[in-house]
């Protein structure tokens, strides 16, 4: 079966369980594999985020790292 998309970069990633486990649902919800998922999310990401919400989101997950670190 050939593939429905070349991926042709790889590369290593740390992400959170929840995360991970968010981008696993949406992944499985859309009939994609994680790789995929990433790929559509980030080569539609204007379309698919609202700036607003990004900007505050982007704060409180900053704010929050380094106790998340430990």
């Amino acid at each position: 079966m050939p593939k429905r998309l070349r991926l042709t970069r790889r590369f290593p990633v740390a992400m959170t369980e929840d995360g991970y486990r968010r981008l696993r649902k949406f992944a499985g919800e859309a009939g994609l594999d994680e790789g995929e998922a990433l790929s559509f999310l980030f080569e539609n990401f204007s379309s698919v985020m609202n700036h607003d919400n990004l900007e505050t989101r982007l704060r409180l997950f900053n704010s929050e790292l380094e106790a998340r670190k430990r």
